[in-house]
């Protein structure tokens, strides 16, 4: 027998299926000479301080810098009560433990996800307090959970030792933000911050993220509005044809002084101009490539509202998890050219129902297949399986990436451009008006998303025809300030660094997909997540699309001493060097050693800082009000600082509506004490306001309840006061 660990159930399931195993336990599935069994992510964590050092409970500034001298691991905390390890977990881990050690258990094959995570997930299991088991550990390494490609893999297996390098990247990766962020995030805010309760977060991906933003935001207060003229003529043929130019300069057709164009007005009023000057062009629109993850989450999050780019990755997330697209936590826009037989069987699949099926026509090209354009693993692409059934939130997802794919194997779009340059004559100026058109001859990759190309029609005319000038228009303007960054541009700088790339012509993207390896703000799996925690910890806040540091973020930008945490290239060259060990090019030694050296001259300057607060912690109390009776066992449910909870949990009741309940957090809703009191003496409450995944409001009632054989306590909703639905 081999046993198979996964990242996660729904992925052990894709790989009972993929070899018809059916039987499951508890725990695992048997069958077919495999035993498959999965862990909920990471199953252990390291050490809190305060478990090295019972001191460490309360933070005092002579206990920093804190390093250990050996990294430990524990059962991952109860996320409901942090002093506890997570019953599930423990649980998940005896069953693993226990299927090691079978003796018809031959070998074990680690199937996390191949990232650095993932490696660190199984092999934080698998040789779990630095034991090895004595049976042979290989490793699946995927980009897809398809049938065939679960199959395929199981035949070239590698040898886990052969994954050293990717571990030890991982490892480097956690034990340094754990360094980083322990002394950094409890000095800060022992020094910056008065009152408890909350802390001052510092991060090495948080801050610089941080910095991107507040930049912005200084340059637009900081932004002078300028104004500025532009003067246009109206041409009339001698077919009473009319078209418009602006009149230029050199190449400039903005000026500073109104009174140059209203004395070139005059010099033009009553003549006849000429045409001196026609270039036609024709033009290659190529499509934009393949998606990574940064562009996808920046497609979808400007395209679609309501959209962040932590909910992009988790649909794209659950969209692999179902074998329908490859693995999301890419930074590749292109494909390995070993896919080439696969991609080609993927792309017949998605056309044959496709109204321009006869124009799609596979190619091997470089914009597609292009080993110097991968890293790690490929861009993202469908699968060869049809989703039979999708809610709207995986719908834009997978279209948007189908849509994407299609695209590559399409005509290249055309158009004709012209130029025209017409002079005054008799008229004592130096410039001329310049008059562009645009005529789309090929549509091709457009049509996917029927992209609408604006066409600028131009009368029939040529070189040396005269024109009358029919009138002229003098328009006043003013210069505007650069935008607020959003999520997908704020993204953008995240994955290049800072380095000067803009826009979204083909140029650009071909920037983006050689931008140096690993240099970068954090991995195309973190990004979003460090987006989300920079408003959840209270530093940047978004108004529709756009993103502003608060009140509280700008202070700590402009406070915290530590300079070199906010520079792009610091933290950039960081993460290159983490990848540099990926690549077994860095020790993890070499690199832990520059953390902890320049965490401890970290920790020493913000000491030596002078004394400030910047934030005023308002210390959230129990009020120990009493709201009913408990449903379980009578006694008194009271309002405290985590929950509201019976008195009586030290003798064992377990009723509680925690106040981070995350079934109500899904719907945007917090629960209150007017909720609670009616839920306790009614048993359900009506709630106003509630968010769909859509982000519609609705209004519903509310119960909870313990179901029966059950430890716990859950929600169900319904829309009618006497019957419940569950939901």
């Amino acid at each position: 027998m081999k046993l198979i660990l996964a990242e996660k159930p729904s992925v052990a399931k894709n790989i009972a299926d993929a070899l018809q195993i059916k039987t499951k336990k508890d725990g695992y599935y048997e069958g077919n000479g495999y035993f498959i069994t999965w862990a909920f992510g990471h199953l252990v964590e390291l050490y809190d301080a305060k478990d090295y050092e019972p001191k460490m409970q309360r933070w005092h500034m002579n206990y920093f810098p804190f390093i250990p001298q050996t990294f430990k691991y524990k059962v991952k905390s109860n996320p409901r009560n942090r002093k506890a390890a997570d019953p599930g977990a423990v649980k998940q881990l005896k069953i693993i433990e226990s299927l090691i050690k079978k003796t018809e258990v031959e070998s074990i094959i680690s199937a996390c996800d191949y990232d650095r995570e993932g490696q660190l997930i199984g092999d934080s299991i698998i040789y779990r307090g630095g034991k090895r088991p004595n049976k042979p550990v290989y490793r699946l390494l995927l980009n897809e959970w398809t049938p065939n490609e679960v199959r395929s893999g199981l035949e070239k297996l590698k040898q886990n030792d052969e994954m050293k390098a990717l571990r030890d990247a991982g490892i480097s990766r956690q034990w340094a933000d754990w360094v980083i962020g322990i002394n950094l995030t409890s000095v800060t805010t022992l020094k910056y911050q008065e009152g408890s309760g909350q802390a001052l977060n510092i991060g090495r991906v948080l801050l610089p993220t941080l910095k991107i933003i507040y930049d912005r935001d200084k340059e637009i207060e900081n932004f002078k509005p300028e104004d500025y003229y532009k003067l246009a003529a109206v041409f009339e043929t001698n077919e009473k044809e009319v078209y418009e130019g602006t009149y230029t300069e050199g190449k400039e057709d903005k000026f500073k002084k109104k009174e140059t164009l209203l004395e070139i007005e005059e010099k033009i009023a009553g003549k006849q101009g000429q045409v001196m000057d026609k270039k036609v062009t024709k033009k290659k629109e190529f499509p934009p490539f393949l998606f990574n993850l940064s562009n996808l989450q920046g497609f979808i999050t400007n395209k679609y509202k309501g959209w962040t780019s932590d909910k992009v990755l988790k649909v794209a997330q659950s969209l692999y998890e179902k074998k329908l697209i490859t693995y999301p936590r890419t930074s590749s826009v292109a494909l390995d050219e070993s896919l080439v037989g696969k991609t080609a069987h993927v792309l017949k699949t998605h056309s044959e129902d496709l109204p321009y099926k006869d124009e799609i026509k596979f190619m091997k090209t470089r914009r597609v297949f292009n080993n110097a354009k991968v890293e790690s693993h490929s861009a993202i692409i469908p699968t060869y399986l049809k989703p039979k059934r999708l809610n709207s939130d995986e719908s834009i997802v997978y279209q948007a990436i189908k849509n994407r794919f299609i695209m590559q194997f399409m005509p290249i779009a055309e158009y004709e451009e012209t130029n025209l340059t017409t002079k005054i004559l008799d008229a004592p100026i130096d410039g001329v008006f310049i008059t562009k058109g645009r005529v789309q001859l090929i549509e091709g990759w457009k049509k996917v998303e029927k992209i609408q190309s604006k066409d600028v029609l131009l009368p029939i005319i040529q070189v040396d025809d005269q024109v009358d000038i029919k009138e002229t228009k003098l328009t006043d303007h003013v210069t505007k300030p650069p935008k607020q960054h959003t999520e997908r541009t704020l993204l953008r700088v995240m994955e290049t660094c800072g380095k000067n790339i803009k826009g979204d012509s083909e140029t650009d993207e071909e920037l983006l997909g050689s931008v140096l390896t690993g240099f970068s703000i954090g991995t195309p799996a973190t990004r979003a997540e460090t987006i989300k925690k920079l408003k959840d910890v209270g530093y940047i806040s978004a108004k529709g699309k756009n993103l502003t540091c608060t009140e509280l973020g700008r202070k700590l930008v402009e406070t915290f001493p530590v300079k070199s945490l906010f520079d792009l290239e610091f933290t950039g060259r960081l993460e290159k060097r983490l990848a540099d060990i990926q690549k077994g090019e860095e020790t993890r030694k070499d690199f832990l050693s520059l953390i902890f050296q320049f965490t401890t001259e970290a920790v020493e300057t913000i000491k030596q800082d002078e004394e400030t607060i910047i934030h005023k912690a308002a210390k959230k109390k129990a009020t120990n009000e009493v709201l009913g009776k408990c449903p379980a066992c009578g006694g008194d449910v009271v309002d405290t600082y985590m929950a509201f909870s019976c008195k009586n949990w030290k003798s064992g009741c377990k009723f509680a509506i925690w106040k981070n309940d995350k079934f109500l957090a899904t719907m945007r809703k917090k629960p209150t004490k007017t909720m609670v009191k009616q839920i306790l003496k009614n048993n359900q409450a009506y709630v106003k306001g509630l968010t769909s995944k859509k982000g519609k409001k609705f209004n519903a009632y509310l119960s909870y309840h313990k179901k029966e054989g059950a430890a716990y306590y859950s929600w169900e909703m319904n829309f009618n006061k006497k019957q419940t639905h569950e939901k």
